[in-house]
This record gives structure tokens, C-alpha cells and sequence, in this order.
């Protein structure tokens, strides 16, 4: 599970800024909101509210830029998100770091860089002890130099081995350590090394981020008829006007209609580096283009399955691309409903984009009993102020972001305010009382000169 995350000198935060998953000891309420490991309860959920262009959806973008540079180093794309409120900011370190959970054990794991050079400075790994000592697993200083951790004993045979791929590995200054470690590598379930497998494949696999360009990987739901009928049923709950959900198989000619060939090949390229990157021959994936929605399955070396939605309403068939905004949002979003697995975060922008308030209301609390003993988080960027509610939240689950007069992101809790357990926060909110919205100048409209 996901304990915090910070960044540092990225996009619109200068500063060094955290968001916690930790629970307050202060508060009583909702206790089936947390998961507690060994000592320390985590939270289900984080929603962030800000106003437009204050932040918020940067956060989302740092989770991307960690799996973006997890499976092909620093983007291009990448060069000018430093935050660029200071020139000097161009050529000073961004650092990113994600705390977390495995198997009841505590990581922190992180990198710094130069995102203007696309420049990795250093990289760690360390295991976070209850006693409050942190272990380290394994370092990458200033001069491209791995070091393990003195408690890591591996094997002679182990070591050796390290050492040439710590060797190998000079040069790839824009490249993580962590990720040529996962390249091809096998590891014994008794290797002492084997948390560089099990770190970069919760990063990986289980932090899941949620907009239209970024497929859900290893969904079922296309593929398997329960899940399908299962899907139908609960977008009947959210009165689309949708009866039923099914899937047809379309051919290489009809995908080139929808999208281009040589971005279908990026989806597959993207697909097979998973298989090779996991222990399992098989992944799906769905993904949005435009007005269609495309299902990929691809096993092995095999041809990719390739399949897109029929919608019935009643017993007319209509394409995706026909449906609503809100009813295709609704696609970007109910996987996560049906899908059940553990020790999973989906990260979310703007969830209730193009949806109905009550609708939106009536998704989370569907998300909250459809997960309810599963140890799975939700964290999403919102302006639904509607759902900021002490009956659907913690006050330790929502967070506020909002630009300083340097024009540089902040990030704080509501549990930083002392609120009674009554208290209407949407319409504190709205009031102000919490920072984090619009402030309005005065504007006139010219006159024109009779």
C-alpha cells in the first residue's frame, strides 16, 4: 500500500511537497477506512481539491513520471517539467520519492535528476524498520557509481553477478538502476536481491493510473463473459439507458480506421515489454482513442486479440462513440469496481469529469464496498465539492492544494483544521474557509465610443 509520496522541483511544486497516507491518531470516525500494518494504519483513500491550474493534477503526474521512467528513463517529453517559476530551477535537482508497503515490510524508494539534461543523480531503495531505522537496500551516487546496502548478504555467485551489471550499467545516465535490474533478469524466491524485483513490480503493476490515454492493464473484463454480464449489470445501476454490454472481435483493416497503425504498434510494443518484464505470458489492456473504446489481449508471441464495445439499449446496438461524455466516462472508470485484487492504489484525474454529482457520489461508494476487504486505495483529483463530506470521508483523506505568491504549489489536509464531526465542509469550503479556490479579480468590459 501506498504510505506517501513527495516531489520536489517538478512541473509546480518547488519546494519539496508530500502527500500521506498515514491516518490521524486524532481522529474516531470511519475506522473501517483504515488498513493497519504492523503499526502503522494506512488510509483507503485520498481526494484532492484545488482550483483550476493550481496543482493538483500534477501530483497525478508525478506517478506518471516514476512509471514512465521505471520503463524507459527520463521522457523527452520530460525536460522542461522542472518548475520553471525560477530560472534556476532548470539546472537544480528534481527528486521524486514513493513510500510504501510490501508484504507487511516498508520501502522508500526514490530518484533525483536533472530533468533539463534528462540526468539521473542518484537512486535509492530502503526498507523502513518500525524502530525507525532505515535500511538501505541499495544506492546510486552522484558519480553513477551501486552500492548495496552492508546488511545485504547475497551470494558469491549473486554479488559477482551485481558487480557486472553495476559495470554494464555506466553510461545510462537517464536510465534507473532498479530498471536494468528488471531487464531480463531472473531471480531465485530465495536470492537476496530479489527486492529489486519485488519493488519495481509493485511500482509497476500496482500503482495503476487511470486517464483516457493510459489502458488498465491485465482487465479481463472483455475477455470473459461473467465479467462481461457482470459489467452489464452495474452500468444498469447508473441509469445510462444501457441494457447490456458485449464485445465483438474487429480485424487489423477495422482497427487502421480507428487509429492509426503505427500507434497500434506502440500499444503492442508496450504489451510485449510486460510480458518480458513479468512472469506471466499474458496481458490485456484497454485503452480510449477518440470516440472508440479498444480492448487488446496479447499471449506470448501469439497475434494480439483485438476487440471493441457494442452497447444495447433495448435491442438497438449502438457504438461507443455514440454514447455520451458521461456515459464514456463511466468506461474509464468501472473496471476498477469489478476488478479485485490486493495491495493495489488507482491513481485518478478529475473522476467525476463529465459526470453527474450524485452519480459520482454513487461511484465511490460502490468502489468503498466493492473493496471493502481488500487492502486497495483510491487517490484522485476532484472539483466535486459535492462529495466533500464527513459521512463519505475521513477529514484525513481530503487534501488542498493551492499556489503561493511565488506561484508554487502547496499541498495540506483538512485535518489540519479543527472541524466538529457536523460540520457542512462542502460549504465551508466554498466559503473559503480552507484555501484552495478560485480568487477572482476585477474585470470590466471596455466600452466602445459612441
Amino acid at each position: 500500500m501506498l504510505v506517501r509520496i513527495s516531489v520536489e522541483n517538478f512541473k509546480s511544486f518547488d519546494s519539496r511537497e508530500e502527500l500521506s497516507m498515514i491516518s490521524s491518531s486524532k481522529i474516531r470516525e470511519k475506522k473501517e477506512h483504515k488498513v493497519k500494518i504492523k503499526q502503522t494504519s494506512l488510509l483507503r483513500n485520498s481526494v484532492i481539491y484545488g482550483a483550476n491550474a493550481s496543482g493538483k493534477s500534477n501530483i497525478i503526474r508525478a506517478f506518471a513520471l516514476i512509471k514512465a521512467t521505471l520503463n524507459g528513463g527520463i521522457p523527452m517529453d520530460a525536460m522542461n517539467h522542472y518548475c520553471r517559476n525560477k530560472k534556476e530551477n532548470e539546472n537544480r535537482e528534481s527528486v521524486f520519492e514513493l513510500q510504501f508497503t510490501i508484504d507487511n515490510k516498508f520501502y522508500a524508494y526514490g530518484f533525483s535528476c536533472i530533468l533539463s539534461k534528462r540526468i539521473i543523480t542518484e537512486e535509492w531503495l530502503f526498507e523502513l524498520l518500525q524502530n525507525g531505522v532505515a535500511k538501505e537496500l541499495f544506492t546510486r551516487d552522484n558519480n553513477a557509481k551501486v552500492h548495496l546496502g552492508d546488511t545485504v548478504k547475497p551470494s558469491i555467485n549473486e554479488e559477482n553477478r551485481f558487480k557486472v551489471y553495476a559495470d554494464d550499467f555506466a553510461g545510462h545516465d537517464y536510465e534507473l538502476f532498479i530498471s536494468e535490474m528488471n531487464r531480463g533478469k531472473k531471480y531465485e524466491d530465495n536470492s537476496k536481491l530479489i527486492f529489486f524485483k519485488d519493488v519495481f513490480d509493485w511500482m509497476n503493476r500496482n500503482i495503476i493510473i487511470l486517464t483516457p490515454e493510459i489502458g488498465i492493464s491485465n482487465s479481463e473484463i472483455f475477455y470473459n463473459k461473467k465479467s462481461l454480464d457482470e459489467l452489464s449489470n452495474l452500468i444498469r445501476t447508473f441509469d445510462t439507458g444501457i441494457t447490456e454490454v458485449l464485445t465483438k472481435n474487429i480485424t487489423m483493416d477495422e482497427l487502421n480506421k480507428i487509429i492509426p497503425v503505427e500507434l497500434f504498434k506502440d500499444v503492442v510494443n508496450h504489451l510485449q515489454k510486460q510480458i518480458q518484464n513479468s512472469d506471466t505470458n499474458k496481458v490485456q489492456a484497454s485503452w480510449r482513442f477518440n470516440d472508440s473504446f479498444i480492448s487488446v489481449r496479447k499471449i506470448g508471441n501469439e497475434e494480439p486479440e483485438i476487440r471493441t464495445l457494442v452497447l444495447k439499449h433495448g435491442n438497438s446496438d449502438f457504438d461507443y462513440g455514440e454514447e455520451s461524455d458521461g456515459t464514456k466516462r463511466l468506461f474509464d472508470l468501472v473496471d476498477i469496481l469489478i476488478s479485485h485484487g490486493d495491495d493495489v492504489i488507482f491513481v485518478i484525474d478529475e473522476l467525476e469529469r463529465s459526470l453527474h454529482p450524485k452519480l459520482t457520489e454513487r461511484f465511490l461508494e460502490l468502489f468503498m464496498e466493492s473493496h471493502a476487504n481488500e487492502k486497495v486505495q483510491l487517490l484522485f483529483t476532484t472539483h466535486e465539492d459535492t462529495i466533500m463530506s464527513q459521512s463519505l470521508f475521513r477529514r484525513d483523506e481530503i487534501w488542498f492544494v493551492e499556489r503561493d505568491n511565488n506561484n508554487a504549489s502547496k499541498i495540506y489536509s483538512l485535518d489540519r483544521f479543527k472541524q466538529r464531526y457536523d460540520k457542512v465542509l462542502s460549504k465551508a469550503y466554498l466559503e473559503g474557509r480552507y484555501g484552495a479556490i478560485p480568487v477572482f479579480k476585477k474585470f470590466t468590459f471596455s466600452q466602445e465610443e459612441k
